[in-house]
């Protein structure tokens, strides 16, 4: 009967074990995963977030929103300087790389990227794809701050046709 116990109690450890390091397993790779994924933020909720701290200068982020009329400047060093709004804020980005061909004044855009010191650092910027695409987390934004264009009309501030100049 000793054995029987013994075996018992080696079984539960066994099992024990297992249950611990699976569940190990579970929380370091939720870790990994949770610095892997880039959430989408409009300028309002960025700011909101780097008020309270949430937001390390690390920390690999999506900004997303319309490119504000009048604000694209080309400088001398190569790297583009724009805004980003939303319908309650607006966020300067700076990018140091050749912008997306269908990037323009008053279009949804999303730039990937470091916020840091009072604007946003952008290494990627993603622009619509034609007339009528707009990335679904841009446009659920737009739609929530009453932003929303879904008839084709330009946004504020943009002239018709979608050429801002």
């Amino acid at each position: 009967m000793a054995l029987v116990g013994a075996r018992k109690r080696q079984r539960t450890r066994l099992i024990l074990m297992g249950a611990a390091a699976l569940t190990a397993a579970t929380v370091f790779i939720g870790y990994a995963l949770n610095d892997a994924l880039v959430a989408f933020h409009p300028p309002a909720e960025l700011l909101a977030k780097a008020q309270k701290g949430e937001i390390k200068p690390d920390r690999l982020i999506r900004l997303g929103g319309l490119v504000e009329v009048g604000s694209v400047e080309n400088e001398a060093d190569g790297t583009v300087a724009f805004t980003v709004e939303d319908n309650d804020e607006s966020l300067p980005v700076r990018f140091d790389g050749v912008l997306p061909s269908l990037f323009r004044e008053g279009q949804g855009v999303i730039a990937e990227g470091y916020y840091r010191g009072g604007r946003f650092e952008a290494t990627k910027v993603l622009a619509k794809h034609d007339e009528t695409y707009m990335p679904k987390e841009v446009a659920d934004a737009l739609k929530e701050s009453g932003e929303w264009r879904g008839d084709g009309t330009p946004p504020r501030g943009a002239k018709p046709g979608g050429d801002p100049s």
